[in-house]
């Protein structure tokens, strides 16, 4: 998928979760979280994400994925990995051949920015722009379908959870 720079660390490249259990003979099936997102266009939106929240989780991020499914995407959180604050995010498309809409969400919860329809295997910076906290993939195409813009809120998690 893309590659996050994060300043002074080196670049992480994040794609797909299709995580190897250990030993490599069974795969353990990702984390998974219920996402909503309540848009000022119209309404809830809600989804069943995939949770990438170690670093080599993020590295992988939706890299390689041919079957993203309407309701569904990977939630970066904490983003970074490293559970430090808030940090601008640059993301890439390298090995990912499935378009994305890539949505940068602020440490309050709210839209910072949307990619939308992301080019797939691109290496071109996709940058949040300012400090996220959180970082949000869907297929591509989804936040247009949807009318999900900037300043929308994002939850999710249980009560008391991240």
């Amino acid at each position: 998928m893309r590659g996050v720079f994060l300043a002074g660390l080196a670049v992480l490249c994040l794609s797909g979760c299709s995580a190897a259990g250990s030993g490599g003979a069974t795969q353990q099936a990702p984390a998974t979280a219920d996402l909503t997102i309540t848009s000022a266009a119209g309404g809830a939106h809600r989804f069943k994400v995939e949770l990438a929240r170690t670093t080599p989780e993020q590295a992988r991020g939706l890299m390689f994925r041919t079957n993203i499914a309407p309701d569904g995407g990977m939630l970066f959180h904490p983003y970074p990995a490293d559970g430090g604050p808030p940090r601008e995010a640059t993301f890439w498309m390298k090995d990912t051949p499935s378009p994305l809409d890539i949505i940068f969400i602020r440490a309050d919860r709210t839209i910072a920015r949307i990619a939308e329809n992301t080019t797939p295997f691109s290496q071109d910076p996709i940058p949040s722009g300012e400090p996220v906290a959180a970082v949000l993939e869907l297929r591509g195409g989804r936040t247009a379908e949807l009318g999900i813009a900037e300043g929308d809120r994002v939850a999710w998690g249980k009560a008391g959870q991240p």
